[in-house]
């Protein structure tokens, strides 16, 4: 029986290429096909010819369709076993411009701004209808689908429609199976499989929790290697919390740095150099990626046969795990429910979680130490109550959900946070709902 995933977003073509080529070249999935969906007809025909290519390489039984605009999304995702979704609403121009100049004239940096702050906020409020939109149709074309999803700010998006729809759901993000071996890479360690290790908190701030080698904490060499070798120079802010906070975070140092209050102060500009953290690091990354697809683009689409490496990402082994009921553990982003016994039960979890064919289910991990579960709640605090901003579209819980960011609220007043929201209100009107 053919197994069929709508890839929602397909324009992400170097993103389609990792996922979906995964699934092609995995050698338990067969009779796949693939339903390509956007907005953008141009860039949905490069993935679609992208995809076709690496299908004659490999000579796989795979039938690849092409859906573009709104009103075909039904066909596509009709009888769809598995939904993926990796979709940016706004784009770089106008909407990731406008969440960091706006922001910078009142004083405020950021490095990434897709996943907590005032950039993740007004990220957040404008893929939220879309995501919803995306799920109202799974319910109706696709009720026992499973949706992966990759857009960010994942915790917000996850918590928000885990909550207030009915879709089969779990996010998902790479931060979690890339963050052991930057680590060892880091402080000169070898990785190997016989590495074991545990993450859990939330996504972007999950916390490598245990990591052992034949059952002996390598935690004090991580240490003394980090002190004695000195940070490395990709990766300072990360060593620092590990070192005040006693364990390595997943997400890499320029997220980190602007998820906390302690690394992007006004009043501390040495401290920028001195962790090398790179503000405004997701506009100059966007306008390079942008550059980089328009050389990429020609090899892609108009190579005859287009070879493809496996990814790092967990959507394959996910899809054949339960399609042919084989268990298969990654980290995943879920309801707490308890899972993580002192974050709260509603907020958006990143722990280990177990597929087959019944489905996923999380892992109990149970009371994280003190401090690392202290240091999300300052994180949950904001996704939750933007949540609650895109539920009742009210502007005063959008105010809420910035002042409590920590990063925001040890630099701006009150009065600078609100006049900063409503520009960004203003700027972003034609994105998404009016809020009141």
């Amino acid at each position: 029986m053919a197994v069929k995933i709508a890839f929602l977003g397909a324009g992400s073509s170097v993103f389609v290429r990792n996922v979906l080529g995964d699934c092609m070249l995995h050698p338990e999935l067969e009779d796949l096909v693939f339903a390509l969906y956007d907005i953008d007809a141009q860039r949905l025909e490069d993935s679609y010819l992208m995809l076709n290519a690496i299908r004659r390489h490999y000579g796989k039984n795979v039938t690849i369709e092409k859906y573009v605009k709104e009103e075909n999304l039904p066909k596509a995702l009709a009888g769809a076993d598995f939904v993926i979704c990796a979709v940016q609403v706004g784009g770089y121009d106008p909407c990731t411009i406008s969440d960091f100049e706006i922001p910078k004239k009142y004083g405020l940096r950021q490095t990434i701004a897709d996943t907590l702050g005032v950039g993740g906020v007004f990220r957040a409020l404008r893929t939220i209808p879309v995501l919803e939109m995306f799920a109202w149709n799974v319910e109706k074309y696709c009720p026992n689908a499973i949706f992966l999803n990759y857009t960010n700010p994942m915790g917000m998006l996850s918590g928000y429609i885990q909550r207030y729809t009915d879709v089969r759901f779990v996010g998902l993000c790479h931060s979690v199976q890339v963050a052991v071996p930057k680590l060892f890479d880091g402080i000169g360690m070898e990785y190997s499989d016989k590495i074991q290790w545990k993450i859990a908190g939330i996504n972007h701030m999950a916390w490598l929790l245990e990591v052992t080698k034949d059952g002996v904490d390598l935690y004090p060499e991580i240490k003394k290697r980090s002190k004695e070798m000195g940070y490395p120079e990709n990766d300072k802010v990360r060593h620092e919390i590990m070192h005040r906070f006693g364990y390595y975070v997943t997400e890499s140092s320029e997220h980190n740095a602007e998820y906390m209050p302690y690394f992007i102060k006004d009043k501390y500009p040495e401290l920028i150099e001195r962790f090398n953290i790179p503000l405004d690091e997701y506009p100059r990354r966007c306008i390079r990626h942008i550059e980089e697809w328009a050389k990429m683009r020609e090899e892609l689409i108009n190579t005859p046969d287009l070879t493809h490496e496996v990814s790092k990402e967990y959507a394959a082994h996910i899809i054949n795990s339960i399609v042919n009921n084989k268990p298969y553990k990654f980290g995943g982003n879920v309801i707490n429910n308890g899972v993580i016994s002192n974050l709260p039960a509603k907020a958006c979890v990143e722990v280990p979680c177990i597929s087959d064919a019944s489905g996923i289910a999380p892992v109990y991990v149970g009371e994280l130490p003190e401090q690392l579960a202290a240091l999300n709640r300052t994180n949950l605090n904001v996704q939750m109550m933007t949540i609650e901003a895109a539920r009742t579209r009210k502007k005063e819980a959008v105010y809420q959900a910035v002042m409590l960011d920590p990063h925001v609220a040890a630099e701006l007043s009150m009065d600078d946070i609100t006049d900063m929201c409503d520009d960004l209100f203003e700027a972003h009107k034609d994105w998404m709902p009016e809020y009141k």
